[in-house]
């Protein structure tokens, strides 16, 4: 099972504890990106709809494209009181582009796990003449119990041998905008960056759970899996109150097909 498919295993769980995205991210996109009521949006690992639902109440035509049949089934349930999307189980690299070109290819946190000798092509592509191509990438930034991270590095450390010693979360401003492979495609112009930072508290539990929505915690042996969950289960609990805050950053970049 390859990395991406891993999301499979627990499509509920993804769907409850992973966070959503801010208003003003999907404010500036349609300002960037020049969307209106009506305007045709592709989205890419849509996964359980969680910037569907915002892309839909906007009033856009949304076809979101997603390779897991368990995602994708919970982004039908949650996304059928709104009849402007339509969901689609299938790899982005597999499936047959429509006659009509989009106004937008949209993808939130999922752009990466596209093969990239396909992705911003075909994406280009999707795209009517001057559309948008419109990722958005999710980063662990330092903030909030920045502390606690630093702890939990020596129970990841004890029981996830890849791990490098000493990692840190790096400040937001350290994170560099990354227009290399937009500009290496020629297909696309001068992308726009904007970023969001916002904090989101967990419970002992609550965290658990959200470590056990990432790709490469269900990826560990089940083992030292658990001996990771419990080692963090207890660092929150007995030194930080059985609650801890994390600090997210998400960064849209916007180019125009050429």
């Amino acid at each position: 099972m390859t990395l991406r498919e891993t999301f499979e295993e627990a499509p509920e769980l993804y769907d409850r504890v992973r966070p959503g995205y801010p208003a003003e991210l999907f404010d500036d996109l349609a300002r960037l990106a020049g969307l209106r009521k009506g305007s045709r949006v592709l989205e890419l690992g849509s996964g359980t709809g969680q910037a569907t639902v915002s892309l839909a109440r906007r009033g856009y035509e949304v076809v979101a494209v997603e390779l897991g049949a368990g995602l994708a089934e919970v982004a039908k349930r949650k996304l059928a009181p709104l009849p402007t999307v339509t969901v689609v189980n299938s790899t982005f690299e597999a499936w047959e582009l429509p006659i009509e070109p989009f106004d937008v290819v949209f993808a939130a946190t999922s752009f990466h796990w596209i093969d990239p000798e396909i992705r911003v092509l075909k994406s280009a592509d999707a795209l009517r003449p001057g559309g948008a191509l419109a990722v958005v990438s999710t980063h662990h930034v330092a903030g909030g119990d920045e502390q606690f991270f630093a702890d939990a590095q020596r129970c990841y450390e004890r029981w996830d041998p890849e791990t490098p010693p000493g990692l840190q979360l790096p400040a937001a401003t350290d994170v560099r905008s990354d227009s290399d492979e937009f500009d290496a495609s020629g297909r696309f112009g001068r992308v726009a960056f904007r970023r969001y930072e916002h904090e989101q508290t967990y419970s002992t539990a609550e965290y658990r759970d959200l470590l056990l929505s990432y790709s490469g915690h269900r990826a560990m042996e089940p083992a030292a899996r658990r001996g990771l969950l419990a080692c963090i289960a207890r660092l929150i609990d007995e030194r930080y109150g059985g609650r801890i805050a994390k600090r997210y950053m998400n960064e849209l970049a916007v180019a125009h097909k050429l």
